[in-house]
């Protein structure tokens, strides 16, 4: 179930509880989970301000043993994650894209001294069609994007080939439900993340699999049905 999951930003939003929010959706558990936000598409009236904060609150988080009580990063899965995590973001900076913090490995000392930590890094300046808004990096990556219209917004949305989930940030209930009609995704969050009951459906479009899982979905989804044939 791969994503490059959206999360979009309106202006009209609470705006702590976004980008609050928005730093555990993009950082959480280093990026390696499948409903990270990666692409943040932003309101273009509040996108400066959206980036200024959320660049600070990142160079906030503690990258480190994950032991230690404030360590809010720990290291990424494998030696050959943390290469491709790195050569992505090198990739972002060939396609015109400005790293905003982080973008690199860091070294510790200590019981986690030669572990694969790498900072968690904001990238802005790229267009939605290149690769580094296409291809999942799943890591601690996100890009930041602005956006004029509800229309345009959509469009990024769904453009590309992932279809596993997307959040909402508005406090219009009838713009919620009209963009969330309109995004091609498995499951929508509308102002929260990650917020979900097991008797629910899950699951994904496009390229983010196939059939769901949850309540009576899961019965379904898991029940192989035979069809037996006996001519009289």
């Amino acid at each position: 179930m791969g994503g490059k999951n959206p999360n979009i930003i309106f202006a009209d939003c609470d705006f702590d509880q976004a980008l609050n929010t928005s730093i555990h959706s993009s950082f959480s558990n280093q990026g390696e989970i499948c409903l990270c936000g990666s692409r943040i598409l932003v309101e273009r009236s509040i996108y400066d301000r959206f980036v200024d904060e959320f660049v600070q609150k990142t160079r906030s988080l503690i990258v480190g043993d994950p032991m230690d009580e404030g360590t809010r990063i720990g290291a990424v899965i494998s030696e050959g994650h943390l290469n491709k995590i790195l050569s992505y973001i090198e990739l972002a900076k060939e396609e015109g894209g400005t790293i905003l913090t982080g973008g690199h490995r860091l070294a510790l000392r200590g019981r986690c001294a030669g572990g694969y930590f790498v900072e968690p890094t904001i990238i802005v300046g790229l267009d939605q069609q290149c690769r580094t808004n296409q291809e999942e990096i799943f890591g601690p990556v996100v890009t930041i994007v602005p956006f004029d219209k509800e229309e345009e917004a959509i469009a990024y949305a769904n453009s590309t080939a992932y279809g596993l989930s997307a959040t909402l940030w508005t406090e219009n209930l009838k713009r919620a439900h009209r963009v969330a009609s309109e995004i091609r995704s498995g499951i929508i969050w509308v102002n929260c993340w990650l917020l979900r009951d097991l008797r629910t459906p899950f699951g994904g479009m496009k390229q983010s699999g196939m059939g769901r899982e949850g309540g009576w979905d899961a019965m379904k989804f898991f029940t192989e049905v035979k069809n037996v044939c006996i001519k009289l």
